[in-house]
């Protein structure tokens, strides 16, 4: 049954932050950088109001700040952070072992674009960077949905099956300053929603009264005063390290299931659902553009344009980066006769960018292999029209009536 709401306006960056306040995680690690600012700085606010009982932890750094919340997470507690850009480099090392812990840490992104030249706005550089780093990664197009996201991670990243962490990414300044109507849910149904934290048990061999061991379950996190304390991080060989990264890779697989039954719930509570794709007129469509992010709204509003001019167009916006949904992209894709994949990125020195290498990568084992054209744009934050999008879904018109790309990277909106 769906609760009642009641609308704010908000921009992004308080949208998370208000999010994060509903859930009251018990430990916030906070380093300003633009844009991602706002968020720590609000909750920030909450803390200092006493409107959540949360541990504020101000730091010295970013990365710091994801190593405060490794070892709270570490300790059995739920911990949040946030950054953007040049933060989540610096965050670059504390990614993998957060990941490789299984510490079901959130973190929101502001996406922007990875100096130099120094640049404030966005585009997909950073998160794009860390794709590997074993972090599940959500993509916005709105701040409902940013909002929405960080409610519905936490029961994603703590999910039995999964045990990973989440990154919720929302576009720099296109969303963060960007002030919408946002549906808020009562306290009280978010917090029945994410539930309290649990911790998993793990099995231990331990030494055994009379000689020889035994095996005891205990819970999963560093506590002094536990009979049988754990450590974690510590040194492995090549006889098991490629068992734990083996493992970390079906904690994605089954993320997959969990993102959608966790999104089915939130739907039942809210009225919106997210799944792993959002697909938009694509039932009779013979040509579609994909991508991520806030400018698959704008997308969206060539879509209906060019349909009303008599143009068969759809529109495929992946929420879900990691993991990968292929089978469902190729199922959502099917009968179409070209593809357009929007990357906001560069892969500086590869064949084309990120979002376009896991298209083609989908469809390389495919009977049927629609045509894929790759533009990159948007890069440091430049704007995409509606006007953009109306042209590449013509080009790609043409290339679905040829059945050939002469061009397969192409970057849109260039000077010259």
């Amino acid at each position: 049954m769906v609760v009642e709401q009641r609308v704010i306006g908000l921009t992004g960056d308080e949208a998370v932050a208000f999010a994060i306040k509903q859930v009251e995680p018990h430990v916030v690690a906070a380093y300003p950088i633009t844009p991602q600012t706002i968020i720590v700085e609000r909750f920030s606010e909450y803390v200092a109001d006493g409107l959540v009982r949360t541990e504020f932890v101000a730091v010295e750094s970013e990365h710091s700040a994801l190593s405060a919340c490794v070892g709270a997470a570490a300790a059995g507690a739920r911990a949040f952070t946030a950054t953007a850009s040049q933060g989540l480099a610096l965050m670059w090392e504390i990614l993998y072992i957060a990941s490789s812990l299984r510490l079901p840490i959130v973190m929101a992104i502001v996406n922007r674009a990875l100096s130099a030249p120094i640049n404030i706005h966005c585009d997909h550089s950073d998160t794009m960077g860390a794709r590997d780093s074993g972090w599940i990664q959500l993509y916005c197009e709105n701040s409902q949905e940013a909002y929405d996201s960080c409610i519905q991670a936490w029961r994603i990243a703590e999910h039995p099956d999964v045990r990973l962490p989440v990154m919720v990414c929302l576009d720099g300044f296109v969303l963060s300053h960007t002030l919408e109507n946002v549906s808020v849910l009562p306290d009280e149904a978010v917090k029945k929603f994410v539930g309290e934290p649990s911790v998993p048990k793990v099995r231990v061999e331990v030494p055994a009264n009379g000689g020889g061991t035994r095996v005891v379950e205990v819970p999963y996190k560093l506590d002094p005063w536990s009979p049988v304390p754990l450590s974690m991080g510590t040194f492995a060989m090549y006889d098991c390290y490629f068992e734990y990264k083996r493992q970390q890779e079906e904690a994605m697989k089954a993320a997959l299931k969990v993102i959608e039954e966790v999104g089915r719930e939130y739907g039942e509570l809210s009225g919106r659902y997210y799944g792993l794709i959002h697909p938009y007129k694509l039932e009779d469509a013979e040509v579609a553009i994909v991508g991520l992010g806030s400018a698959m709204g704008t997308a969206s509003v060539a879509v209906d344009e060019l349909r009303s001019e008599g143009y068969k167009v759809g529109l495929l916006r992946i929420r879900s980066f990691r993991p990968f949904p292929a089978e469902k992209i190729k199922e959502a894709l099917e009968g179409v006769k070209a593809v357009a994949v929007m990357d906001r990125v560069l892969s500086f020195g590869g064949p084309s960018g990120p979002l376009y290498s896991e298209l083609a990568a989908t469809f390389y084992h495919a009977d049927e292999k629609p045509p894929l054209m790759n533009y990159i744009y948007g890069l440091g934050g430049r704007d995409i029209s509606v006007d953009d999008f109306k042209a590449v879904a013509k080009e790609l018109l043409r290339v679905a009536e040829t059945g050939k790309v002469e061009e397969p990277v192409k970057f849109l909106g260039v000077w010259g």
